[in-house]
């Protein structure tokens, strides 16, 4: 098979969905390897790296996409990159389609086979695929609040950990998952006052059983988010329902009664958001404020250390890439029943119900 990998155009996305090491591995297994020039310069890659591995440069996108069988990527595809894509293409990567239904028209219109890396699901119920990106995403979340609850930045002016004689500052992450958990982790081991709400009481048992004394766990329902949220000093919106679109569980009205100059970074925007106010935004244009909050809401946050995400990334899809490229999606998908589930689209047939319910869409699931 033709295996293509054209450069990421979504803004600020630095990552690359193959490194030299997997296009060795694909030619290991009979199939040519198609990389757009550049296209993994944002990671520390250059084209010579690729060129070793036995990779072929090709100048532009558009010889990659009406010859590849199966195209991976890292990010959706944005809308110049639509008319480009072939009905009998296999597209791997993350699409988040309920968030858009843009997206999931023009995908449906182009009639591939779309496997969304956030749906694959094992048989012990983990993401592998998402889980190290949720990884990064969380770590950098309690980053990226820290420096944005600087004044100069516009924030309170509190030091995360605080010093001895003065609190530091309350850090409220609504979802334990894996983004919640990292997030948790780096902000108490700067020494600030963590919070993790969740509505799995097995999960906060868990949680409280491996998390320092300064971190803890309460039952997430309307009055507790109500009553933590306006504590916040730090606010992690890290909630998570498989393919589908994220819940505003914290309203207008509750962001409106935060601290002046608390911070908001809304890691499930790539989802739609968690926050009633989140809106997404990007590396170039991080936040804005409303109601003099800041808002982080960028949905691609791991591109930012692209370099530490392309080879988490390329360690969990390249033995699932490897399996569709060898038997193609439908036996892949037979034998596989994580790949099944990844399967979101097709040619033209949503399979995925958390999608279709998102839009009112129809949707045939695959047997």
């Amino acid at each position: 098979m033709i295996v293509g990998v054209p450069k990421e155009i979504k803004p600020d996305e630095y990552r690359v969905s193959l490194i030299p090491a997997g296009v060795e591995e694909m030619l290991k297994h009979g199939h040519t390897v198609l990389i757009e020039k550049d296209a993994g310069s944002g990671s520390g890659i250059p084209d010579l790296e690729y060129k070793r591995a036995g990779a072929k440069i090709v100048a532009g996108p558009e010889e990659i996409y009406e010859q590849a069988g199966l195209l991976i990527k890292v990010k959706e595809p944005l809308p110049k990159e639509y008319h480009l894509l072939r009905n009998d293409t296999t597209v791997f990567t993350f699409f988040h389609f309920a968030a858009s239904k843009q997206l999931t028209d023009a995908m449906l219109g182009a009639r591939v086979v779309a496997i969304a890396y956030e749906t694959i699901r094992d048989e012990h119920g983990q993401h592998p695929i998402l889980t190290p990106m949720s990884e990064v995403a969380g770590r950098m979340s309690i980053q990226e609040g820290a420096k944005y609850l600087e004044k100069p930045m516009h924030g309170r002016g509190i030091l995360l950990g605080g010093v001895p004689g003065v609190a530091p500052a309350e850090v409220v992450i609504i979802g334990g998952g894996i983004v919640g958990t990292n997030a948790a982790k780096v902000a108490a081991g700067l020494g600030a006052r963590v919070t993790i709400l969740d509505v799995n009481i097995g999960r906060l048992r868990y949680l409280d059983d491996i998390m320092p004394k300064n971190v803890v766990t309460i039952m997430s329902n309307t009055q507790t988010i109500r009553e933590k949220v306006r504590d916040a000093d730090l606010l992690i919106g890290a909630v998570l329902i498989e393919g589908a679109r994220a819940p505003h569980v914290v309203t207008r009205e509750l962001v409106q009664a935060m601290k002046p100059g608390a911070v908001i970074i809304d890691v499930a925007i790539d989802q739609g958001g968690c926050v009633e106010t989140s809106k997404p935004t990007t590396h170039s244009n991080p936040i804005y404020k409303e109601y003099d909050v800041i808002h982080y809401c960028v949905t691609n946050i791991p591109g930012a250390v692209a370099c530490t995400s392309t080879h988490a990334l390329t360690n969990v899809t390249l033995p699932y890439a490897l399996e569709i490229a060898d038997k193609g999606y439908e036996r892949a998908a037979r034998e596989n029943p994580a790949i099944v589930r990844g399967i979101n689209m097709v040619k033209g047939t949503l399979t995925n119900k958390a999608v279709a319910d998102a839009f009112g869409m129809p949707y045939n699931a695959l047997g």
